[in-house]
């Protein structure tokens, strides 16, 4: 039988999951998040608190990389803690949206980016937008089909580019005439068509900004079975790479604050066609910064839609595995060694989703629901630490078990808030997630015949 190859050692492990998380949120979302909190000193530490938050959801789930290092992730995890039926709806709301849905917006905001750059606009723009995005989707899923070192090494490629040119960005804006160290002080009333009923409802608002931004820290789960010795290099990669994307975003975060007044950065959020990250350094270094960083964006938000094209489409062939989702998606390309057939049909319901709806909207919805899941894994680790406390750990979580219990506090906390704040897409992500039930019933059918007709064939 045709297996998945482990080629992928710990530098690449790690950079796949700085890959896997930087994309357009760092670059777009500081706009929407100055206008909702009307502080710069507030919107870096939504960048820093999110940034923690996800650095004690990356260590809590190295513990269950460790012990299930196989593709899957999540899948694998909720299937030995919740039993089949959680885990299959956590695969089918991957497939659904939270995935699928991250591959459509990074590439609908590399088409954004790339027309921006070549200053076309015209009535027809949002079409071609979609047209180049679907381009995107397709030409990354080609290359992730003809196997995983080819796109692991140009996601390595693009990720160094990133370092370099995040210093250059640093060192513009912290020279750019127009900086000033009391742009970190001024504050302004929030927009009034933003604002909350309380601080802490704008604060998890924007938080969910922030949050977009670290997207993606977890994927690496998904590829365990590709990671050579994965029980010491799983955990390795969540906790190193997370650490540098948060040192990254924070760095670029002061920068924005530092060059544009926060009034500015206010005025961004009602100009759907700007992008803050250009704004600002077209303040610090004119034309050609505009340029620089345009050019950034195409980079990082390719590179980043590449890694969220490469590791979740395991996902979905861990389920047909199991005969839980599409039977074709198990199949292991001969020569490649790669899921060819999970990884199409990733690339076509990505697609569809580029088309169906705006880039915000998918992003809150994804974020929602990936949550819901997030705070399911944290706690998996405590009842699995009182279920089965035998059971071998190559690593164990630190501050157990304050650092899971905060964790999954939070998921808590940011499902919640966002129930309350934005109903209509956390009930669609609900209501895609729980499409998947038809489909449960129907596979885990079919799945329990094909056992029988196996066990009457042997007699």
């Amino acid at each position: 039988m045709v297996k998945l190859a482990r080629t992928i050692d710990t530098r690449s492990a790690i950079l796949l999951v700085v890959s896997g998380i930087v994309g357009s949120g760092v670059f777009k979302k500081v706009a929407p998040m100055a206008a909702e909190l009307g502080s710069p000193l507030l919107v870096v530490a939504c960048w820093i608190a999110a940034g923690l938050v996800s650095l004690t959801g990356a260590l809590t789930y190295a513990e269950m990389a460790g012990m299930f290092p196989q593709s899957g992730g999540e899948y694998v995890y909720f299937k030995r803690v919740y039993g089949r039926l959680f885990a299959f709806l956590y695969g089918w709301g991957a497939f659904t949206v939270m995935r699928t849905a991250t591959i459509a917006a990074l590439s609908h905001i590399f088409g954004q980016s790339l027309l921006s750059l070549i200053s076309l606009h015209n009535e027809s723009t949002e079409f071609l937008v979609k047209c180049v995005a679907t381009g995107l989707i397709i030409f990354l899923s080609l290359v992730n089909y003809r196997g995983v070192t080819v796109a692991e090494g140009l996601s390595r490629a693009l990720i160094y580019i990133v370092f370099v040119a995040v210093a250059i960005i640093a060192v513009l804006g912290f020279s750019a005439d127009s900086g000033s160290l009391s742009n970190l002080t001024q504050s302004v009333q929030p927009s009034s068509t933003t604002v909350r009923s309380s601080l802490l409802g704008s604060l998890v608002a924007a938080s969910l900004g922030a949050f977009w931004g670290y997207e993606g820290w977890n994927q690496i789960g998904y590829i365990g079975e590709e990671i050579k010795n994965p029980q010491r290099n799983l955990p390795i990669a969540l906790g190193v790479g997370t650490s540098i994307v948060i040192a990254i975003y924070v760095l670029l975060n002061v920068v924005y604050v530092y060059v544009l007044p926060i009034d500015s950065l206010v005025q961004l959020a009602s100009m759907p066609g700007k992008i803050a990250a250009v704004e600002v350094v077209r303040q610090a270094a004119g034309w050609f910064g505009a340029t620089f960083i345009s050019i950034l964006i195409l980079i990082t938000t390719s590179n980043s839609t590449n890694a969220s094209i490469l590791m979740p489409a395991r996902v979905f062939y861990a389920m047909a595995r199991d005969g839980l989702f599409f039977k074709s998606a198990a199949v292991i390309h001969p020569r490649y060694k790669t899921p060819s057939v999970a990884i199409l049909l990733q690339s076509v319901w990505a697609a569809v989703l580029v088309w169906s709806g705006s880039f915000d909207q998918l992003t809150d919805m994804l974020v929602f629901a990936s949550f819901i899941f997030y705070g399911a894994t944290a706690l998996g680790v405590i009842l699995l630490r009182y279920r089965q406390p035998e059971r071998v750990r190559p690593y164990r979580v630190v501050g157990y078990p304050f650092v899971p219990a905060f964790f999954c506090i939070c998921c808590t906390l940011l499902v919640v808030t966002t129930l309350i704040n934005q109903p209509r897409e956390a009930l669609t992500g609900l209501g895609l997630i729980a499409t998947g039930l038809p489909f449960y019933w129907f596979w885990r059918k079919r799945s329990e015949e094909a056992s029988v007709e196996n066990v009457s064939l042997n007699e």
